[in-house]
């Protein structure tokens, strides 16, 4: 067994698709499939179900990949504290959010305080960003979903009403309020499931047995209030966005939900077992001592 090997088997359980992981890695799907099928051999045990050309990471493998993921990771975190050690500047931070919009002024700003810092941004759901959390791709979330795991330590930045947003014109505009029942045979602009918005969204229906009507479904949170000025629908928008500026650009109508917790919680979250490097300390400190949104980061102290 060697690193190689664990590259690999990672990457592979990662798609649970050898072409695709070949793709990735760059390497030819023979020599990939003939790497993981060394890698069963020496540990005596298959680590996929194979059914014709497709397979699934079986209940070995899945026990393989979490030492895999830590093994790798504490690797990847040495290689990351002798590169601080040897360089000048910073470091490298990584970040992952749900939503672009929600991060720009928070990383604007810590770019101005901290040039020298690495800055890497990625745009994630929730499940992206469990597992690039996990395998140390990033070393913080900004989520707007809950991330658990007992590694794992969180602090909340904000808490913010979320609005629905109509077509100016629209039956519901100039409504103060408006129950989820009555919104039963609205068409819906949202995200694929996995983001915020469609968890809440669905969250809000099923608490009323209720299933939304759907007419767009995205993977571009920020393009939601474009589509529902449109016409194309009615949507779920954070009240960010109505501060932002985008109604003079984008004009909508706000209404709000009269329904219990119709609201984003976004928190930062990170391993607390993974290396953190001097850029990645300083965000930390930076985003917690300072207003995020508009909101105060309530006290400080984490929380699993």
């Amino acid at each position: 067994m060697d690193l190689l090997q664990l590259r690999y088997f990672q990457a592979v359980a990662r798609y649970e698709h050898i072409s695709r992981a070949a793709e990735e890695l760059r390497v030819a799907q023979p020599s990939l499939s003939r790497t993981i099928a060394r890698l069963e051999a020496d540990l005596g045990m298959p680590l996929f179900d194979r059914q014709g050309r497709r397979i699934r990471l079986n209940q070995h493998g899945a026990m393989f990949l979490r030492h895999v993921d830590r093994a790798l990771r504490e690797l990847d975190d040495g290689c990351r504290a002798l590169r601080d050690a040897r360089d000048t500047g910073l470091g490298r931070v990584g970040v992952a959010s749900e939503t672009l919009l929600t991060v720009t002024h928070l990383l604007g700003g810590f770019r101005a305080a901290y040039p020298s810092a690495d800055v890497r941004l990625h745009q994630s759901n929730v499940r992206e960003m469990d597992r690039r959390l996990r395998v140390g791709e990033v070393d913080f979330c900004v989520a707007s979903q809950p991330l658990t795991g007992a590694n794992l330590a969180s602090v909340e930045l904000a808490r913010e009403e979320v609005l629905l947003a109509v077509p100016p014109g629209h039956r519901l505009d100039g409504r103060e309020s408006v129950t989820i029942a009555e919104l039963a045979d609205e068409p819906f602009v949202t995200t694929r499931p996995g983001n915020w918005q469609r968890a809440l969204l669905d969250r809000l229906f099923a608490a009323e047995g209720l299933t939304p009507q759907l007419s767009c479904e995205g993977d571009e949170p920020g393009a939601s209030q474009d589509m529902i000025s449109a016409g194309l629908g009615i949507g779920l928008i954070p009240t960010i966005s109505r501060l932002s500026g985008t109604e003079t650009r984008v004009p909508v109508a706000w209404v709000r939900v009269a329904a219990p917790d119709c609201h984003r919680v976004l928190t930062l979250v990170w391993n607390r077992e993974a290396y953190l490097s001097e850029a990645a300390l300083k965000f930390r400190e930076f985003t917690m001592s300072r207003p995020f949104m508009g909101h105060r980061v309530p006290g400080g102290r984490d929380s699993l």
